[in-house]
C-alpha cells in the first residue's frame, strides 16, 4: 500500500474513460487534478459524492482543476451512472493498479468478514505533478466543498 503524503510525486496511472478514451496522468499536465477514489458506481454514499462534486464542477474548472472519479467498475458502468445521474465529472475505471499505487486499495471488514475494497479517497494533484493535499477515509458530507476549497487555496 502506498502512504502518499503531501509533496510526494503523483504516481503515474492509465485508466480508461467512461466513454472509452484512456485516460494518463500527464493528460493534466500544467493543470491541478482531483483524483478521487470510490468502491462502487451507483451506490448511495458514491453517488451522493459524484453528483456534489458535479454540481461544483464549473468553481473547480474556474480554479483550474480537473476531476476524475475513479473505481474498480469498468467503464461501461461508469457510462450508465453517468447516465442515470446526469453526472459531468470525469468517471475512470482501474484496470491496471492504480488504486493500489495510490493506496486506497485496503481490506476492509464487514459483518465478520474480511475483504480487499477501496477507500474512499481524494487525492488533490497540483500542477507540479505532486501531492497537494490528501483525504483518507472520506466521509462524504462537505467533501467536496473542502476539496474545491483547497483547489483554490492552491492558487
Amino acid at each position: 500500500m502506498a502512504d502518499l503524503e503531501v509533496g510526494d510525486e503523483a504516481p503515474d496511472f492509465t485508466l480508461t474513460a467512461d466513454d472509452g478514451r484512456t485516460l494518463r496522468l500527464a493528460d493534466f499536465a500544467g493543470r491541478k487534478l482531483v483524483l478521487y477514489f470510490y468502491p462502487k458506481d451507483d451506490t448511495s454514499g458514491c453517488t451522493r459524492e459524484a453528483i456534489d462534486f458535479s454540481g461544483l464542477l464549473p468553481r473547480f474548472e474556474a480554479a483550474g482543476a480537473a476531476i476524475v472519479g475513479v473505481s474498480k467498475d469498468g467503464a461501461v458502468s461508469k457510462a450508465k451512472f453517468r447516465a442515470k445521474h446526469d453526472l459531468t465529472v470525469g468517471l475512470a475505471a482501474d484496470e491496471s493498479g492504480v488504486t493500489e499505487a495510490y493506496g486506497a486499495w485496503v481490506q476492509k471488514s464487514m459483518y465478520g468478514r474480511t475483504y480487499m475494497g477501496i477507500d474512499r479517497s481524494t487525492f488533490l494533484i497540483g500542477r507540479d505533478g505532486r501531492i497537494a493535499a490528501t483525504w483518507r477515509k472520506v466521509k462524504v458530507p462537505g467533501h467536496a466543498e473542502a476539496v474545491l476549497k483547497a483547489v483554490e487555496a492552491l492558487g
